[in-house]
């Protein structure tokens, strides 16, 4: 058994290592299942972490972590009381803690059955990023209803998530303008999404342009995952009243609450994290999931791949995950086990 570790916080090159272990994996208890996992993604939060983060409890020095909330894997045994899933079955997982690993315990109510015809890439992906998507357009529709439909800006419009909002922004007929590093990122995002405006954060003026292609209205909302000192750029924007819904931090350095208008301006300030999904009810996660699922059956193209690691290789793939302009998921990858009918991860 595989396991990726780590006993500190810092950067991932000098702290994740690779450990092997002898033993067989553990047995799942009553409503659990032991999952024989195949692809799980590299996620940014995966990386904070690792890395640590401000406002984050900090990692007891001798306490081994494995990275990792979310995979895609075949079912390998059941405990007592799980009547639902089998030995064999590939399912997806969310949030199952330590996915970095050749195998992982989980409730057995955190897996979902893979349908045919969904690869195994598109199942490690197609949790976290559509969950999250659904809890932002949650927290989007609280927004605008408060302060009247008006254009949005997101950032890191390239991102996974960012492809999620903006497909949903050209089903749902919202004003949406999409914020990227450069040109290359730019041309991507036009390709896919032609009637989006996008502007790139490179060009000097690309606040000028943002108010250009609002037609000089304020932002309602900003929907942002880098963070840093772009955030007191994108408060400028916003309309007295508007919404800054944070979800993430790609972007390097901080800036102080007490640096932005917040109360002068009375702006709102939202933070979102798929953890709070968890909250909802079993119904309404039930939907959630539906809605996941809908999008991996008939969106496949979504969810896009920026390379494929072996788990071994977890340092390779770490820093392909950090660099700038990439596009898609990067996957960490074991090999199937022969004799499950299906050998190729697909």
């Amino acid at each position: 058994m595989r396991t990726v570790v780590h006993t500190r916080q810092g950067d991932p090159a000098e702290v994740l290592r690779l450990r092997e272990d002898p033993d067989p994996p553990p047995r799942p208890g009553a409503g659990q299942i032991l999952v024989r996992l195949l692809v799980r993604p590299v996620h940014p939060g995966d990386l904070v972490g690792v890395e640590g983060m401000p406002g984050l409890p900090e990692q007891r020095p001798t306490e081994v972590r494995t990275p990792g909330v979310e995979g895609m894997g075949v079912v390998e045994s059941v405990g007592p009381d799980v009547p639902a899933l089998r030995p064999g079955q590939r399912v997806a997982v969310f949030p199952a803690p330590g996915t970095w690993a050749d195998f992982v315990v989980v409730a057995a109510d955190r897996a979902v059955p893979v349908p045919d015809g969904v690869s195994d890439e598109t199942a490690a992906l197609m949790l976290v990023n559509p969950l999250t998507l659904v809890m932002l357009y949650r927290a989007l529709d609280n927004a605008l209803s408060e302060q009247g439909k008006g254009p949005v800006l997101q950032t890191a419009a390239g991102s996974s998530i960012g492809r999620l909002v903006s497909a949903a922004a050209v089903r749902h007929g919202l004003p949406l303008v999409n914020l990227v590093r450069n040109a290359s990122g730019a041309q991507r995002m036009r390709e896919s999404y032609p009637t989006l405006p996008v502007v790139t954060t490179s060009d000097g003026d690309w606040r000028e342009q943002v108010r250009h292609h609002t037609g000089g209205r304020p932002l309602q909302v900003v929907l942002d995952c880098v963070g840093g000192p772009l955030t007191q750029d994108l408060v400028t924007l916003l309309a007295d009243g508007g919404t800054l819904v944070t979800y993430g931090r790609l972007g390097s350095g901080t800036t102080a609450l007490e640096e932005l208008p917040l109360v002068q301006r009375g702006l709102t300030v939202r933070g979102v994290t798929v953890w709070h999904w968890t909250h909802r009810t079993p119904q309404e996660r039930a939907q959630d999931v539906a809605f996941a699922l809908d999008l991996a059956q008939n969106t496949p193209e979504l969810f896009e791949v920026a390379a494929r690691y072996d788990l071994a290789d977890v340092n390779a793939a770490v820093e392909h995950a950090r660099r700038p302009g990439k596009s898609g998921t990067v996957l960490l990858t074991s090999p199937r086990p022969t004799g499950t009918g299906q050998e190729d991860v697909r």
